[in-house]
């Protein structure tokens, strides 16, 4: 595949070796600043693009990139997702979009124990749930998106919370989500449920980048030749 990628901090210069290693090549590097390259020859006969940036430049690349009939792979957290527009872009201009707030293999496994557990317990409601999330200090959005995912993923399934807040809370209805950025450290996610008996937790912590490149351009692959919006569930088959 010719490959695009859009963000060329650490995840970018990552995405580049393993798509060099699954044998695609890397055609345009577009980096704030530079929307130009959206208009490039290069850009416009990729087949898929790689988006890594950030919440306020995200939907002006979704934009750019589905508007010009670009299958695209978006990693970029913290922003909110209007569902519906991407679809209609993606039907309009025949061309596929693909969102993770995580990509790692690892993760999505976790949201799936995460949201079997948070429905079992929901008959438990003496259960207290808390989220705790921790990354490098280089990491700008709280909390990441990933601890979004879980803890909307909570709401749904357990009536017992109603919202999340990133802070300490006094409503016992509002899910507690605890965000620490120290050194570099990957990415750690920790939920705990807990009453005056015992504690259940489940956990999954990150030891380098691979598994969010690896599940990134396992998606961009997955997309190629196909049309519409897509997450890691259909990727997973889950």
């Amino acid at each position: 595949m010719n490959i695009t990628l859009i963000g060329y901090g650490k995840m970018g210069r990552a995405l580049e070796q393993i798509a060099h290693e699954r044998g695609h090549k890397v055609v345009q590097i577009i980096e704030i600043g530079e929307e130009q390259k959206f208009k490039s020859p290069q850009f416009l006969n990729s087949d898929v693009a790689i988006e890594f940036t950030s919440p306020d430049s995200a939907d002006n690349n979704f934009n750019l990139c589905l508007n010009a009939g670009i299958r695209l792979v978006s990693g970029t957290t913290g922003w909110s997702m209007d569902i519906e527009k991407y679809k209609n872009l993606c039907s309009k201009n025949n061309t596929a979009f693909f969102y993770a707030p995580n990509f790692s293999i690892g993760v999505n496994i976790l949201f799936e124990i995460n949201r079997k557990l948070a429905e079992l317990l929901k008959s438990f409601p003496d259960y207290n749930a808390s989220i705790e999330e921790t990354h490098h200090i280089h990491k700008l959005d709280k909390p990441s998106g990933t601890a979004i995912a879980i803890a909307n993923d909570i709401i749904k399934q357990n009536a017992k919370y109603t919202d999340w807040k990133n802070e300490k809370k006094e409503d016992a209805n509002i899910l507690a989500v605890k965000s620490v950025r120290e050194g570099e450290i990957i990415g750690q996610h920790t939920v705990k449920w807990e009453n005056e008996i015992d504690n259940i937790k489940i956990e999954h912590t990150a030891k380098n980048r691979k598994g969010f490149t690896l599940g990134a351009m396992l998606a961009a692959e997955f997309i190629k030749n196909k049309t519409g919006v897509f997450t890691m569930k259909d990727l997973l088959n889950i």
